[in-house]
C-alpha cells in the first residue's frame, strides 16, 4: 500500500466523522428561531448539541482504539435507525448512513493498524 493510500485510509473515517458532527450541529441552530431569552437559548442549544457531543466522544476514543470506534458508530447507527424508522424512515439514510460508513472504515483502519502506523 502506497503512502497516499495509507493517509487516505487513516484520515477518511476521522474527517468524515468531524464533517458529520458539523452536519449534526447545524440542526441545533433552529433554537435561534425561537423567541427564548438568552439563558434559555443557551440551554436549548446545549441540549440540541448532545448528539454532537456523543459523536465527538466516540471519535475521541476511536482515534486511538479503532475497534471501539467501529463498535460505537455501528451501535449509534443501529440505535438511531431503530428509534426513527417507524416515524421518519427517510431520515435514516441521512443520519445513520454516515455513521454506518464510519463504522465500516474504522475496522479497516484497525486491521491495517501496523501498516498505517509503522513502528519507529
Amino acid at each position: 500500500m502506497n503512502t497516499p493510500s495509507k493517509r487516505l485510509l487513516f484520515w477518511a473515517p476521522r474527517v468524515i466523522c468531524i464533517t458529520f458532527a458539523i452536519f449534526l450541529g447545524m440542526f441545533a441552530l433552529d433554537v435561534f428561531s425561537e423567541s427564548y431569552g438568552f439563558w434559555k437559548t443557551v440551554a436549548a442549544l446545549m441540549i440540541h448539541l448532545v448528539p454532537v457531543y456523543i459523536v465527538l466522544a466516540v471519535l475521541a476514543i476511536a482515534w486511538r482504539w479503532e475497534w471501539i470506534g467501529a463498535a460505537g458508530f455501528a451501535g449509534l447507527a443501529l440505535w438511531y435507525a431503530k428509534g426513527v424508522w417507524r416515524h421518519h424512515s427517510n431520515w435514516v439514510a441521512a443520519i445513520a448512513g454516515p455513521m454506518a460508513l464510519i463504522a465500516v472504515l474504522f475496522p479497516v483502519n484497525w486491521l491495517k493498524h501496523d501498516e498505517l502506523r509503522p513502528r519507529p
